[in-house]
């Protein structure tokens, strides 16, 4: 027993080493890895939120009964009605932000000729420096028809970048959505059998690990299980929430775009704490389009309306259901979102929560035992 533990600290020192020399191969073998496990991951995620809605339909009457006749078949019912509702909800969201959209651009487009003549009567007010001009270019030693040729040169070659550069997009472009078809296909396979699935899954860790430790493991995956959910659910009743009150509150001071501005600033606000401000971001540009004192007026609009949203509706819709302080939710946005970006940001706050929780049960658990075993020993 006594050279087994200078044989594992050699055995580390040797990996550590190997690591560090290869360190560059192995850097690139974990970053093939990842895209290639990337649409799994992808269908994972793809599952896990259509699942939420699944559940959710099969506990309805007509297919939780056992005597009902579509009984059988409530499995495929409710996962065509998932797709069917989420296909739905991005068609109506289109159908209200493109129309309005295109308005917003074609006025902008219809502003932009007056202030190219405004532009041109200023220009004419300076007078006509024209001889000017070109006695100072005359001074200029220029070899016009070199000039000439190199510019054409240049020409040629930014078109073959800019071919290169379009054909490299589109073969992104299509790579993106395969991956994205792939995982679409990988969640549905996943949903049809997770009850097989999570059976294999179940037996798989009750055999390789002891007891103890997979009472740990399926503690850990159930807590992370129900803050994920109430989560999504929250942050989905948020949105849709912020975004009725965001679009009543245009209606009834008359801004312009009013549906458009507030479907943008609910879509956008499933991304915690900052999402809504990025909607009304881009909302404020769209009424500056017609009107400047209009879009000023929406930015106090949408800095009152985010207050009360903030003190009152998110505790209450999403913070209390995952049970994480306000500051810890500002936090986990904060860094998650310069780790991840926006998936960064949407994740940040569960996972949080959830270590959150489980710090907070292992502390009591712990004071609970100190404190039994002080009061036996007095």
């Amino acid at each position: 027993m006594s050279y087994k533990k200078p044989l594992i600290l050699l055995v580390c020192a040797a990996l550590l080493a190997l690591i560090v020399k290869y360190s560059d191969t192995l850097l690139q073998a974990i970053q093939l890895l990842f895209a290639l496990l990337t649409p799994i991951f992808l269908g994972c995620a793809i599952a896990y939120v259509l699942n939420l809605l699944i559940v959710r339909l099969e506990r309805l009457p007509f297919l939780a009964r056992q005597n009902s006749p579509v009984y059988r078949f409530r499995r495929g019912i409710s996962l065509a009605g998932a797709l069917v509702i989420i296909a739905a909800v991005l068609v109506l969201l289109v159908w209200i932000i493109l129309p309005q959209l295109g308005d917003a651009l074609r006025v902008m487009l219809l502003g932009i000729p007056p202030l190219l003549d405004e532009f041109s009567d200023w220009l004419g007010s300076l007078g006509n420096p024209t001889p000017q001009i070109e006695q100072w270019l005359n001074t200029l030693d220029i070899n016009w028809p070199q000039f000439v040729q190199k510019a054409m040169s240049y020409l040629s070659s930014g078109m073959g970048s800019l071919f290169s550069s379009a054909v490299s997009i589109v073969s992104n472009v299509s790579a993106v959505v395969m991956q994205v078809v792939i995982a679409f296909i990988f969640a549905l396979y996943l949903l049809a059998g997770k009850e097989h699935l999570a059976a294999q899954c179940r037996s798989v860790a009750q055999t390789y690990l002891s007891g103890k430790t997979y009472r740990r493991m399926l503690y850990l995956l159930s807590t992370a299980n129900d803050t994920f959910s109430k989560f999504f659910i929250g942050q989905f009743t948020e949105a849709i929430v912020i975004g009725v009150l965001c679009t009543l509150g245009m209606l009834l001071f008359r801004f312009p775009y009013a549906t458009m501005v507030g479907t943008l600033v609910g879509a956008t606000a499933l991304l915690p704490v900052v999402g809504a401000y990025l909607g009304a971001g881009v909302g404020a540009f769209m009424i500056l389009t017609v009107n400047p004192l209009q879009a000023v007026a929406f930015l106090i609009f949408i800095a009152i309306l985010q207050q009360l949203e903030g003190n009152l509706i998110y505790p209450r819709v999403v913070g209390s259901s995952i049970g994480l302080p306000g500051i810890w939710v500002l936090a986990a946005v904060t860094v998650g979102g310069g780790i991840g970006g926006i998936v960064g940001m949407l994740l940040a706050v569960p996972i949080t929560a959830t270590a959150y929780k489980l710090l907070r049960s292992d502390v009591q658990k712990r004071r609970a035992a100190a404190a039994a075993t002080t009061e036996a020993s007095s």
